[in-house]
């Protein structure tokens, strides 16, 4: 019986001998709501630029080392985490298209890990997927020449089966993708009107995070707190009237649905391969887990309004009735005054009539195409320099949240439809929404390696986990075989 079958044991097990609270909980399907309760008495952090050096030959090299420590994320000073160069996070990484860029990983963790590149385009062999686990106690220099645009992306681990502690314990950072296309205009000075915001959901037992599911939901941890750059109950001090907000949902499970309290509008500006082509302003910017968005507010001199997430409707057991304040905006008496672009980037559309394959996969249960993870199996053989159409759908009624490794894509079709402006730029992590069908297109260019795999997965995390998991090769020429370096 496959794991994902233990969250409804989970709730047999709630329903027997889960107490009282349990009880009441699934049959009034009570919510969590923090609406008007947070007192948001605590500055956001900002995380710091990671410092680096440039070599003789004009490499850029960063130092990250994952390591065990303490932070205060609201219930003392002593709950237990992990970090990169620190307790919790990690630094944001910056460099730009066409700089050689060098990483130099230490693990001081007590178990393996690995660090992924999210939505970064680089050679299988330092994507940092589960295939090169990097012990305890030692080190790994990934190294790659950036070459895609301006955008926010983010790394974490992905090792086998621990993927979901080790995000929850604090291991995660930004990494942020500069280009000379940028418009003038955009709020770009980081920390003050260019602010990272990596949004988390937590539970705790007293001072300690807790990993307990919330009632036996088949998403993973949902929990009742939602931490902020790891700060709870923050307040951002602004001296603009635009802010940019890049958004990172850094949860293992939870969807978010931000807006604003007051119901001004979110402007947004790009998504998780970069700039959209024109400002799209809207009421909500939906983010599944690892979904970015780039999101301006305006604001007005001397007021306070708050950044919320508002309940989804995906259900009780995927924490679709729950509703946060997530970080409230406060702005200065004198403002500085901004005017956004018209124009933001070109998007060059990728032709499906041009596409080299067509692929189909269907999300379902822990499985895709009805299999499960398997290190010795190639689930798909793809042409370096080709572009494929890839039809995803989700065959069940649980969310669920597609990233493919290495490349970004673009939607197609979202049930056979024109996709919604949102979705107009690169993404590379898409939202499956239940029972839906979506088709995407991607150009897999620059590396081919018969050796090592690309992932394709589920990103909620309990679900990579226990096998929501694919993988491809990208080799030279048609009827090239792979030859996985693990076999």
């Amino acid at each position: 019986m496959r794991k994902w079958l233990l969250g409804g044991l989970g709730l047999l097990l709630l329903l027997c001998g889960g107490g009282v609270a349990a009880v009441v909980w699934l049959v009034s399907g009570t919510a969590v709501d923090t609406v008007g309760k947070v007192a948001f008495d605590r500055p956001l952090k900002i995380p710091p630029l990671a410092p680096s050096t440039v070599g003789a030959d004009g490499t850029r090299v960063f130092d990250l080392t994952a390591q065990p420590g303490a932070s205060d994320l609201g219930h003392g000073a002593n709950t237990r985490t992990w970090g990169y160069n620190g307790s919790y996070l990690g630094p944001t990484l910056r460099a730009a298209r066409g700089e050689r860029v060098a990483v130099n990983v230490h693990n001081r963790l007590n178990e393996p890990t690995t660090v992924h590149w999210h939505g970064m385009h680089l050679p299988a062999k330092v994507d940092g997927g589960p295939h090169h686990p990097i012990p305890p106690g030692s080190d790994y220099q990934a190294a790659w020449t950036v070459d895609q645009p301006a955008a926010t992306l983010w790394y974490h681990p992905h090792p086998s089966d621990r993927t979901e502690r080790q995000v929850y314990r604090g291991l995660a950072g930004l990494f942020i993708l500069d280009d000379d296309q940028q418009p003038a205009g955009l709020p770009h000075e980081y920390g003050v009107d260019d602010v990272p915001v990596v949004v988390q959901d937590k539970g705790f037992d007293g001072d300690q995070l807790s990993m307990s599911d919330r009632f036996g939901s088949d998403v993973g941890i949902l929990g009742d707190e939602i931490l902020v750059n790891g700060t709870r109950g923050p307040f951002l001090d602004v001296r603009t009237t635009l802010v940019r907000l890049r958004l990172l949902n850094a949860s293992t499970a939870r969807v978010y649905d931000f807006t604003m309290s007051d119901g001004r509008p979110l402007t947004m500006i790009g998504t998780d391969g970069g700039l959209l082509a024109a400002p799209y302003r809207t009421d909500h910017v939906r983010l599944s887990v690892g979904e970015r968005a780039e999101v301006v507010v305006a604001m007005r001199p001397g007021e306070r309004v708050e950044l919320r997430s508002r309940a989804t409707g995906l259900g009780r057991f995927h924490g679709g009735r729950d509703s946060f304040d997530v970080l409230q905006l406060r702005a200065a008496g004198d403002l500085k005054a901004g005017t956004l672009p018209e124009k933001l980037a070109d998007i060059q559309r990728l032709d499906p009539k041009l596409a080299a394959q067509r692929r189909t996969f269907t999300f379902q249960g822990r499985d895709i195409n009805d299999d499960g993870m398997d290190m010795d199996r190639v689930d798909a053989v793809v042409v370096k320099d080709t572009t494929e159409v890839w039809n995803v759908a989700n065959g069940h009624d649980t969310p669920h949240s597609f990233h493919i490794h290495d490349v970004q894509f673009q939607v197609l079709s979202v049930d056979g439809a024109a996709p919604p402006p949102e979705l107009g730029g690169w993404k590379d992590t898409l939202f499956l929404q239940p029972g839906r069908r979506y088709s995407v297109i991607a150009a897999f260019a620059d590396y081919a390696d018969p050796t090592t795999a690309y992932m394709f997965h589920c990103h909620v995390l309990r679900h990579e986990d226990e096998g929501m998991m694919g993988q491809f090769v990208v080799v030279e020429r048609e009827g090239d075989k792979p030859r996985l370096g693990h076999n």
